[in-house]
């Protein structure tokens, strides 16, 4: 199971808001239970017409597992914290999760 989440910050933020964010959001690739994890930022690619390049951060992990998604969604200490200290710091957030089709 992937779950890809998008993330627009408050264009006020200050440097320490933006950094905390960034610091907070890499720990998530700690998860010791993640298959993959990985964090990014829009990519310099040519801008076309389906390529989005509006948001501010990305983060994706792969579960391997539902169970381990559920687990991530309301019980993980790392998510949960994360949320806590940086939920005012985004404007939007647009996730999409995805399960293997065989």
């Amino acid at each position: 199971m992937i779950h890809n989440v998008y993330f627009w910050l408050n264009a006020d933020l200050t440097a320490e808001q933006r950094s905390t964010f960034e610091t907070e959001l890499m720990h998530l690739l700690e998860i010791d239970y993640l298959e993959h994890a990985f964090v990014g930022k829009p990519a310099d690619t040519e801008k076309r017409p389906v390529t989005d390049h509006s948001f501010s951060y990305s983060l994706t992990l792969h579960f391997k597992n539902m169970a381990d998604h559920v687990f991530y969604q309301k019980e993980c200490p790392k998510h949960l914290r994360f949320v806590d200290a940086c939920k005012t710091f985004w404007d939007r957030v647009v996730i999409y999760d995805s399960s293997p089709i065989h």
